[in-house]
């Protein structure tokens, strides 16, 4: 066993001693506002973070799939990285930036990642499992039946919306869907499910579902391109800008979010966004705003990202720039020397549904 194995080991344990403790983040690292799915901050667990840099934190999970998480990236992302289909798939992915360590807790490792949302005014967000199966060739017969029950659209249509926040216009506020909403989907209703992330409560958002399926698209060819690595219980991320202001110049802050709404609830303190802070922390690995460090290791003359202009012109609200999709979730990633026909039947069957919604 590697150390970074027996040190995520020690960690579990230590959690589940901790008990009921609600873990604090640290080094000025807030709770992510924007994230739609997967654990969240609250009772012994930090959930996804927000660093002061503006980059996304993501606490590496226990062995095996932490590590296994952890592989992929500084695989795909490797600087000595010669093999063309990585490479490419690089374009598909959040930029990784390393690890990162807080500084009272040095051994507790979370992978620094792109916030992919940073340059949206009011992101429109879904997260959409894909795939035929949500388990990995691994799984024991109990942990396949436990996914199988939860997820039983999963083999059938091959997609699952696990969680999205939608912008709407008339009451300057988003409104959120977690992924019991997205389990209560049928087959003759999931396309309802899909249509909802793009309605903003006045008009159905055409040209993002248009520029989405086309990144979709550009996703599925590079699938079709290789036969090296299948993916299990990965997702893509969904992004679109809810903003109807189409004023050129626009200074960019993380969208101040008015009143959440989830499923007729306020959402919890924990997704209350932060302006960007000075950079703290122990960093593993230069982050990507970061142009010189002092003899501290303290980053000096670095860009502040929410002064950066972002032109929400005509060409911005109705070009490839309005929209994102990133796979993410990269815990169950494994070798293969066959196509990966479970994550293709998904992407398919999700390209289907979505250009149904613009037929109608």
């Amino acid at each position: 066993m590697d150390s970074l194995s027996r040190t995520l080991e020690k960690l579990e344990k230590d959690n589940k001693k901790k008990g009921s403790v609600k873990q604090v983040p640290l080094d000025g690292c807030v709770p992510f506002s924007h994230q739609v799915a997967g654990h969240k901050c609250g009772i012994n667990n930090t959930g996804v973070l927000q660093h002061p840099d503006g980059t996304i934190l993501k606490q590496l999970q226990p062995p095996p799939r932490g590590p296994r998480e952890m592989h992929f990236y500084t695989q795909v992302y490797a600087k000595d990285c010669t093999d063309t289909r990585l490479m490419d798939l690089q374009q598909h992915l959040p930029k990784f930036y390393g690890t990162w360590a807080p500084r009272e807790t040095p051994n507790e490792l979370y992978l620094k990642l792109e916030d992919v949302t940073k340059r949206f005014l009011r992101p429109c967000i879904m997260d959409v499992k894909i795939g035929k199966r949500s388990y990995d060739p691994f799984a024991s017969q109990e942990k396949r039946k436990e996914q199988i029950s939860k997820y039983p659209l999963m083999e059938e249509i091959g997609f699952l919306l696990l969680g999205m926040r939608v912008y709407q216009i008339d009451s300057d506020s988003y409104i959120t869907h977690d992924q019991f909403y997205g389990r209560s989907l049928g087959k003759d209703t999931i396309k309802n499910g899909l249509t909802r992330f793009f309605h903003n409560g006045q008009d159905l958002q055409r040209h993002a579902v248009s520029l989405i399926i086309s990144k979709i698209r550009s996703i599925l060819r590079w699938f079709e391109s290789q036969t090296q690595l299948h993916f299990y219980a990965s997702s893509l991320l969904l992004v679109y800008e809810g903003s109807p202001r189409t004023v050129n110049g626009w200074k960019h802050k993380r969208a101040e979010i008015g009143r959440e709404h989830q499923q007729g609830e306020p959402q919890s303190n924990c997704n209350k966004p932060r302006e960007a802070l000075s950079v703290q922390g122990s960093l593993t690995h230069s982050h990507p705003y970061c142009h010189e460090r002092n003899a501290n290791g303290m980053c000096v003359g670095s860009v502040e990202v929410e002064h950066e202009e972002i032109g929400m012109g005509d060409k911005k609200q109705f070009g490839q720039e309005a929209v994102e999709v990133k796979m993410i979730d990269f815990a169950h990633v494994f070798p293969s020397n066959s196509p990966d026909e479970g994550y293709m039947f998904g992407l398919r069957n999700l390209l289907s549904t979505l250009e149904q919604i613009l037929k109608d």
